[in-house]
């Protein structure tokens, strides 16, 4: 077991959640200025529709059996692959992902070890789809309450987005890359992150590189801090696997930013973050690092918060895995 740290800058006691969410409101001061995610924003020109000699891209469409979602899968394939087969990176939130890339990064990627790119998301230009993210991202239903103080029972399909993963979207993209099944690598960020956790949780023979950027531990109540944690640190043999817990360092110490509390949707959001420590992942990375067989790197990004981690901690993980520049700007891990 290996447990490596990213220089983080001071480091301040563990806060209890309901002063993790008052810290959060007291810095949530209205503001004319104050920037939140709009769950509206599209997206267009991404590489996906871009000419590039270095990849090339191929996309395929899945639909849910209730025929509520529609899942887009987009493949990059080094245009010169080699004959050996590559390394492969699933990505959640596919749209988003496509954003953090360029082409002189793809161009980096294809002239170093070449990975295979796949851009998990859906069939629509949204930036991040919270409703089909919620539901296929969480192993445990939530009923807290929504903006409007009406309780909301969401979540629960992780299991389900897993069989997706393993029996439909792998299968098809290696009819379609020369794959090397023993250097799969999972990214997710946020609810994406936590769907990372409970992956390696129930199926830690499923990828050999597991990344989980900013996960969502307070999701259900701190849920992902309970049974499920706790069986796969009680139960796990030797199962090898490299594993990174990235988090923001404003996250850490639960410094929310400006934020609008004329917004309902933003305070029924700073209510339930205080299901979990601000400093949770931190913690977890340390009980991981006791688990035989895994190689635990905990890396924080001095001053970030939790939006501008998708994008640094994708970048983290191209550098890491596949050598090209490490644009995140973070400190190397040291152990």
């Amino acid at each position: 077991m290996t447990l490596s740290f990213a220089a983080c800058g001071r480091r301040l006691p563990a806060l209890l959640p309901l002063a993790g969410l008052l810290f959060g409101l007291a810095c949530a001061v209205p503001s004319a200025s104050a920037q939140q995610r709009n769950p509206q924003q599209r997206v267009s020109n991404t590489i996906f529709e871009q000419k590039a000699e270095s990849y090339r891209f191929e996309r395929f469409t899945l639909d849910s059996p209730d025929g509520q979602r529609r899942w887009q899968v987009n493949i990059g394939i080094p245009a010169r692959a080699g004959k050996a087969p590559a390394p492969v990176l699933y990505m959640l939130d596919g749209n988003a992902a496509a954003l953090v890339m360029d082409q002189p990064l793809l161009i980096q990627l294809a002239a170093r070890a070449a990975p295979v790119l796949v851009f998990i998301g859906y069939d629509n230009d949204l930036r991040i789809d919270s409703p089909a993210r919620t539901t296929d991202y969480t192993a445990w239903i939530d009923r807290a309450d929504d903006e409007n103080g009406t309780p909301a029972v969401v979540g629960g399909g992780a299991f389900a987005f897993q069989d997706l993963i393993e029996r439909r979207i792998k299968p098809e993209v290696e009819k379609r890359a020369n794959i090397d099944r023993g250097r799969q690598a999972l990214w997710g960020h946020s609810l994406g992150g936590l769907f990372v956790l409970s992956s390696l949780y129930t199926r830690p023979a499923a990828f050999q590189y597991y990344v989980a950027a900013s996960p969502s531990l307070w999701w259900s109540q701190g849920a992902p801090l309970g049974d499920m944690e706790q069986q796969f640190l009680a139960n796990q043999h030797g199962q090898k696997a490299h594993v990174w817990v990235m988090l923001g360092g404003a996250e850490r110490i639960g410094d929310r930013g400006t934020r609008d509390l004329t917004n309902p949707r933003v305070v029924a959001h700073l209510r339930r973050i205080g299901g979990a420590t601000p400093d949770a992942a931190m913690q977890l990375s340390q009980r991981l690092a006791k688990v035989p067989g895994l190689e635990v790197q905990y890396r924080e990004f001095d001053g970030l918060g939790h939006g501008p981690m998708l994008q640094a901690s994708l970048q983290a993980t191209l550098a890491a895995l596949y050598g090209v520049d490490d644009r995140s700007k973070a400190a190397p891990a040291q152990p």
